[in-house]
């Protein structure tokens, strides 16, 4: 971008700062004009920072049906399957605070959920305690994980997936932010800048929803 704007790399990483916090905002905003979800979808989205033995995980929870994505967090996480002692012996043992992460989204995502609203994940066993805390009158229907698709990077699943709403906006995050593609040569250096530039992928996503469309119109008038 810089190249093609013939700018200097620290005006790019400024305009990106800028933006970002801007969209945070916005998405605060949106959420809080938009009418009170009834049924969530939520998991991890896992990627890496500065080198692949760094391991990052993405907290999203979206709206079933609509696919607009509601708020997302981020935090360090262990390699894991054959990097995770290749990393161990590279840069040492790395915290996982993944929960940690899974509850600040959950704080946020709190006020705008219905108090007893559906919330559909995968089986994995942490998530139990986790929305049982902040969602006690909240229905959790857990999902058994399925096999992924021949296309669809990975995230879409075969045959009825229940959790479709999520993960095909799973697989365009990883489609329209090359840093998440699971083959690429980009990378994100920190996980703050990741964030900023999820942020504003996000409210683009969730303005471009035509089940959203009449909101944003009536919003603007």
């Amino acid at each position: 971008m810089a190249r093609k704007h013939r700018v200097h790399r620290k005006t790019i990483k400024r305009k990106l700062m800028f933006l970002g916090l801007e969209a945070e905002r916005e998405l605060q905003s949106m959420n809080e004009k938009l009418p009170k979800v009834g049924s969530v979808q939520f998991d991890d989205l896992e990627t890496v920072e500065a080198t692949k033995f760094k391991a990052v995980s993405i907290p999203i929870a979206v709206e079933t049906g609509t696919r607009r994505i509601l708020d997302f967090d981020i935090a360090q996480m262990p390699a894991n399957g054959p990097l995770a002692k290749i990393a161990r012996e590279k840069f040492g043992p790395r915290k996982d605070k993944r929960s940690e992460a899974r509850r600040k989204l959950f704080e946020r995502i709190e006020p705008i959920l219905l108090a007893n609203a559906e919330i559909i994940s995968d089986e994995n066993p942490h998530y139990i305690r986790d929305i049982a805390r902040h969602f006690p009158q909240a229905k959790h229907i857990r999902t058994k994980g399925r096999r992924p698709r021949d296309y669809g990077l990975g995230e879409l699943k075969r045959g009825f997936d229940p959790m479709f709403s999520l993960n095909h906006t799973f697989a365009m995050l990883r489609d329209r932010i090359k840093r998440l593609a699971r083959k690429t040569w980009c990378i994100s250096k920190k996980k703050e800048y990741l964030a900023l530039h999820l942020a504003i992928y996000v409210v683009h996503h969730n303005r471009s929803l035509p089940a959203l469309q009449k909101h944003f119109r009536k919003s603007k008038k």
